[in-house]
């Protein structure tokens, strides 16, 4: 058998590999599946977070409105310890104004939203609330007249042109500072003047002379009036404002039942609106809060949600989610 040459190359043959376009075309195919899926977890998942985000900043400010709400309607309608009231035996030196921020002599009041469609689309009602609050600063010198200035205790914290109660258990005073307590007295003590005019803030004091002179048992409080109102917020959103300083955006509306004890035994005999008849404000001891908030945000529910508010279904227009937040709170002032 002959060799073949040591210098001869023996091909054998050659070839390429590779895709065929089969091939391509169900990579191409399988990777378009797998990115679509990949982004509809993304879309999913961005949804959710949304729609999460959403719900707690409504559970917060709902939680948050309600802790404002139920602590001045526990503080409302206290006089010290004088629990008789305005118009019997503690009087009222102010003004005559028509501005209700110091119509004391109501202790809780508010107004009733105009009826919509429903009782769910109702306009938001508003509630006001009147008292006085703070610790109280001391009488600390007998004052000499029914009309002197008072001189109370050291760094009270009052300021000029604030209302105040000035207080004992059997009578008080409601009336304007009008000077500035801190720079009138000494080291000390606070002197408070309350002298007739009008002042540049609020509506001054029609009278000077007090029922009494006040001895070192008598305080003097901060008056106030908070007043609870819908309107739109600084992003346009309905929002809750106190005082007329916005507290919680995103409320739709907010309800206000009166609880009214006709019995004298402290508790309520039946929950009604303002302005509903033989309703006696003095005899409110209970108060039924309702806020409906709403989220920020649209577009996060795949259609209109319909939700139960007021006694009636409300069936919005949008896809927002919404939470109604309640509760009824004493009058603990008025209740013995």
């Amino acid at each position: 058998m002959k060799k073949a040459p040591e210098n001869q190359k023996l091909i054998v043959g050659s070839s390429m590999l590779g895709f065929s376009m089969v091939e391509l075309m169900v990579a191409l195919a399988l990777g378009l599946l797998l990115t679509a899926a990949v982004l509809q977890t993304f879309v999913s998942l961005k949804q959710t977070y949304e729609f999460q985000e959403e719900f707690s900043r409504i559970q917060e400010n709902g939680r948050f409105g309600i802790e404002f709400l139920t602590r001045d309607i526990r503080g409302a309608d206290f006089w010290g310890c004088n629990s008789d009231g305005i118009g019997t035996s503690i009087r009222d030196h102010l003004n005559p104004s028509s501005d209700a921020a110091y119509s004391f002599g109501v202790g809780v009041d508010g107004t009733d939203g105009s009826s919509g469609v429903n009782t769910a689309s109702d306009s938001p009602d508003t509630l006001v609330l009147r008292g006085a609050s703070g610790f109280g600063a001391n009488v600390v010198v007998v004052p000499a007249t029914t009309a002197a200035a008072l001189q109370i205790s050291n760094n009270s914290g009052l300021v000029e042109d604030e209302i105040v109660l000035l207080s004992d258990c059997s009578h008080g005073e409601i009336f304007q500072v009008t000077n500035n307590p801190s720079a009138g007295g000494t080291a000390n003590f606070d002197l408070v003047t309350h002298n007739t005019g009008n002042t540049s803030v609020g509506p001054g004091n029609a009278t000077q002379t007090l029922q009494k002179i006040y001895a070192t048992d008598a305080q003097i409080y901060r008056a106030s009036s908070v007043t609870y109102s819908i309107a739109d917020g600084a992003s346009g959103e309905p929002a809750l404002f106190r005082n007329g300083d916005e507290l919680v955006e995103g409320v739709e509306n907010f309800q206000v039942m009166y609880g009214e004890d006709t019995d004298s035994d402290g508790a309520p005999n039946y929950y009604v609106p303002a302005g509903a008849a033989g309703l006696n404000m003095d005899q409110v001891v209970s108060i039924h809060i309702s806020l409906l908030i709403r989220s920020l945000r649209d577009n996060l529910t795949e259609a209109a949600q319909s939700i139960q508010y007021n006694g009636a279904t409300l069936s919005p227009g949008d896809r927002r989610v919404r939470k109604v937040f309640s509760s009824r709170v004493a009058v603990r002032n008025r209740l013995d």
